[in-house]
């Protein structure tokens, strides 16, 4: 991301330090991450140090400091989702993209992390890609969401 853009950004803003976490968040919608240099500029322009960009970058879960896949795959472990075959359901993807919770694929195509409740229980197990829930996920319908992202 070049300077430009994150400017571009941060005047959306009207360059105040108070919308620090909104700017982030629009860079990191962008990049699917937070590139250094676009966090060496928003403490740059706005005056706010580094350090504390950084702190609010890993606080919040959000965020990530390192490249992210295209697709953001979530697959909920609470409880509704656990009984009723989470687990089998996070095997699966993790055999199907050949990465673990935290990863990214080679391709950049897919990370894949596991969270502890989507908000939608009842639709359990539950697997979340960009943003869209997929309720009552067994295997291999899982693989047959997974095939729409690739």
């Amino acid at each position: 991301m070049d300077n430009e853009r994150v400017d571009q950004i941060i005047a959306k803003y009207n360059g105040e330090a108070s919308a620090l976490i909104q700017i982030l968040l629009d860079i990191q919608s962008e990049n699917h991450w937070l590139p250094g240099e676009a966090l060496g500029r928003v403490s740059e322009v706005l005056e706010v140090p580094l350090t504390r960009i950084q702190h609010i970058a890993t606080f919040y879960k959000a965020f990530s400091l390192v490249p992210k896949g295209r697709h953001e795959i979530h697959i909920c472990m609470g409880t509704a989702c656990h009984v009723r075959g989470a687990s089998r359901l996070l095997d699966t993807v993790q055999d199907h993209t050949g990465i673990k919770p935290g990863e990214t694929d080679l391709e950049m195509k897919f990370s894949l992390e596991t969270v502890n409740c989507l908000g939608c229980c009842a639709l359990g197990p539950v697997m979340e890609v960009d943003g869209k829930p997929h309720g009552r996920m067994a295997p291999a319908k899982a693989l047959d969401v997974l095939k729409d992202y690739e």
